[in-house]
């Protein structure tokens, strides 16, 4: 059987995934942005109120010479024309600072609330004002505009009077004979054109429209930065949300109902935190929460096999350090207790260390088994629990991973052998206990998933990450696993399991007991 690959899931999202986690993180997103809106609603009524006004100002069609003129001096719009050049004329010269003293107020009051800008496909210039106060934006632009116009009317009149000697001094340039020619006629016109212009009034504009005061603050804009502020808080908490999804897919359990969540199976066991550091000392004594979670353990997988044929249990972790083989120990040790005969087997072939945890001397194993160089009855040890209360000696029968190093320790897993052996094992043994290394690290044991009667889910609080839990969940429902349940490991307060029915203890626990006293061969 080919393993499943177990590479992990890309990180893009398809749009059915991002709606998934959109909808259980609606919670969330919705939060971010009502927050987001009600930030923006105080600090948008927290603001100073400002009011605006508009004057208008409309430049007529000027006389072709004042219009030559204008363009031609320096002060002009630098043959700027049109609405632009309108707009640059408005901004021209120091009418912020005239405006000011003209109304007796700072100059930063006029100069940072000052907007000049013309409308499109017509001559008018709009004046607009912004103030703490209605008054003072319409003084503002109406001022503004009254001072433009004036100040415009005395360029016009300067700049016509410079042209005047201007074309004054060229004519008397002219020797006596050109005075009459068409160079010195054009001159005359221009000189009797630019007088007449001079003894008039004239000014090319003039406001249209009065600035009033305004009834309702132009800012701040409550509703509209409200509702700025709540889309913000959306696309915040769509980020948020995404950012969430990601860490938890890669953040460490933290209590078993993370391990019930991802592998949708009930919680069988919840091991203390103290046996979960799996020393295996000689002599040191167990304590009797240890001892009742794993009598517990095996208490409710005999619930599940109520026909008996739940002889061959794998207990599988997704990564090193997940307390697979303390969890497979205290099994097996609870089933030795209850009276059972059970076998503990090691599957790990390359890195073999249950005889060096339990105190069992070094010798072959299940790999010389498996490579026809030993028989089973000549490597199986077997381990002596030492009970605190008069009983009978009970002896814990343990298949290590052998001396053996072989480079196909998946083949011999998968093959034959492996399948004849565990046959034989099932007629012997009241209960296997199947020791098997990191199911996303190695594929050695992946062939077994089919070939045992039940396997068993172990996760360490606050070790095992959830995208390791994901990744063997997915390896176990590909393969077609017969999955029991979930133990927790390492958990520092007893949880809730979960009880579909009253279950009651195989044997009561032992207080005080400690595995491997003495260790002999059967």
């Amino acid at each position: 059987m080919a393993p499943p690959s177990s590479t992990p899931e890309t990180d893009s999202l398809d749009l059915s995934q991002a709606l998934d986690v959109l909808r259980r993180r609606l919670p969330l997103v919705l939060l971010c942005a009502v927050l987001v809106a009600a930030a923006a609603f105080a600090f948008s009524k927290g603001q100073q109120k400002e009011y605006t006004a508009t004057a208008a100002l409309r430049f007529g069609s000027s006389n072709p010479y004042l219009q030559q003129v204008l363009e031609l001096s320096s002060e002009g719009s630098s043959g700027v024309t049109g609405q632009a050049g309108n707009v640059q004329l408005a901004e021209v010269g120091d009418l912020t600072g005239k405006t000011a003293r003209a109304l007796g107020v700072s100059e930063s009051e006029v100069g940072g609330g000052v907007d000049v800008a013309g409308e499109s496909e017509s001559n008018v210039v709009t004046i607009t004002a912004k103030a703490h106060s209605p008054q003072l934006a319409a003084a503002v632009a109406n001022t503004y505009a009254k001072l433009f116009v004036v100040e415009q009317a005395a360029f016009s009149h300067r700049a016509i009077r410079q042209a005047i000697a201007v074309a004054g001094r060229q004519i008397n340039a002219l020797p006596p004979g050109q005075r009459t020619s068409p160079v010195g006629e054009e001159l005359e016109n221009r000189l009797q054109s630019l007088r007449l212009l001079a003894g008039v009034h004239y000014g090319s504009v003039r406001v249209v429209g009065r600035a009033t005061p305004p009834s309702e603050p132009s800012a701040p804009e409550v509703g509209k930065n409200t509702a700025i502020g709540f889309l913000i808080g959306l696309l915040i908490g769509f980020g948020l949300a995404f950012v969430l999804e990601r860490l938890q897919r890669e953040r460490r359990m933290h209590d078993s109902s993370d391990l019930e969540d991802i592998h949708r199976l009930p919680l069988l066991g919840a091991i203390p935190l103290r046996r979960a550091a799996g020393r295996f000392r000689r002599g040191r004594e167990e304590p009797a929460a240890t001892a009742e979670a794993f009598q517990m353990l095996r208490a409710r997988l005999r619930f599940f096999d109520s026909g008996n044929s739940q002889r061959i249990v794998l207990v599988a972790g997704g990564e090193a350090g997940d307390g697979v083989t303390t969890v497979a120990t205290g099994l097996a040790e609870a089933a030795v207790r209850a009276g059972s005969r059970t076998l503990l087997v090691e599957l790990d072939l390359q890195e073999p260390a249950l005889a060096r945890r339990l105190g069992l001397e070094p010798s072959p194993g299940l790999a010389e088994v498996l490579s026809e160089r030993q028989s089973l009855e000549s490597v199986v040890q077997a381990a002596e629990l030492r009970e605190l209360q008069p009983a009978l000696p009970r002896r814990l029968e343990v298949l290590t991973g052998g001396m053996l190093r072989p480079a196909n320790a998946a083949e011999l897993l998968e093959g034959p052998a492996m399948e004849n052996l565990l046959g034989y094992l099932r007629g012997v043994y009241d209960l296997v206990v199947l020791d098997a290394p990191p199911l996303t690290a190695r594929a050695d044991a992946l062939p077994l998933l089919r070939r045992v009667d039940g396997v068993l889910v172990v996760a360490r609080v606050g070790h095992s990450t959830r995208a390791c839990m994901e990744e063997l969940h997915r390896t176990l429902e590909i393969s077609g696993a017969p999955q029991l349940g979930v133990v927790a490991n390492g958990v520092r307060s007893r949880p809730r399991l979960e009880t579909g029915a009253p279950v009651g203890p195989a044997t009561p626990p032992v207080e005080g007991s400690a595995p491997n006293p003495t260790v002999t061969q059967p």
